[in-house]
């Protein structure tokens, strides 16, 4: 399988996806948007990964590149291929399904639990426990786009998950993080204000069991991609 990766900033990377990749063999391929004046999309790939960003969906003025991302990842919908969009990601398919993407009423960083919004109603929902732990580092929603299953939330934010066609999944969390990537994405986050109980400390992001179950659901998630 030819997996193509859209990563935009050096210190948010695929980490436990690429790994599985590695190990299963597949061919990885990257589109480095933070580094590229002319961005080089692929016409060939089995699945499209779409990963996290510090930047808006309605960011397009500040970052030209945007408006022909957007593009590319509409038409790589429309043309029947895989898609997986994590957090920035996943608010890009929303966009590109014809849905709102904006603030959330508050930041949701740390390791919280998810909740299956329809249990029984996708097979991939199966493959999870009922309240599955992941790491969350966003500030923006989305609302859920036209046919597609609902398949997450969380105590704060009630779209973390949806699914297109059984082929296109947008996850407003992180599985993809291990140890490693979270070293390096501890310096571009801040410190949580007295009083934002959704918000963890730097220590708390780190002295967690979460790495391990990323390790886990990763691995369910892309095997179930894999065979699709």
């Amino acid at each position: 399988m030819h997996i193509h990766i859209l990563q935009h900033a050096d210190f948010e990377k695929p980490a436990l996806i690429e790994k599985w990749a590695i190990q299963k063999g597949h061919k990885v391929s990257f589109t480095k948007l933070y580094e590229a004046f002319a961005i080089p999309f692929p016409t060939e790939f089995d699945l499209l990964i779409i990963m996290g960003a510090p930047i808006n969906v309605y960011d397009d003025e500040m970052y030209p590149w945007l408006s022909d991302e957007k593009d590319f990842i509409y038409r790589s919908i429309q043309q029947g291929k895989k898609v997986l969009g994590i957090c920035f990601g996943s608010q890009l398919i929303a966009d590109a399904l014809g849905s709102k993407v904006y603030a959330n009423a508050h930041k949701e960083v740390g390791w919280f639990p998810l909740k299956k919004e329809d249990p029984g109603s996708h097979a991939l929902l199966d493959l999870f426990p009922d309240k599955p732990m992941a790491f969350h580092w966003h500030g923006d929603t989305f609302d859920i786009p036209e046919n597609c299953n609902h398949l997450f939330s969380s105590e704060l934010t009630l779209n973390q998950g949806f699914v297109y066609q059984d082929r296109v999944f947008a996850l407003q969390f992180h599985w993809e993080m291990d140890k490693d990537s979270m070293q390096e994405v501890l310096p571009h986050m801040e410190e949580p204000l007295e009083g934002e109980p959704h918000m963890q400390t730097k220590a708390e992001l780190m002295n967690t069991a979460g790495f391990q179950s990323n390790a886990d659901f990763i691995v369910r998630l892309m095997d179930y991609l894999e065979d699709l």
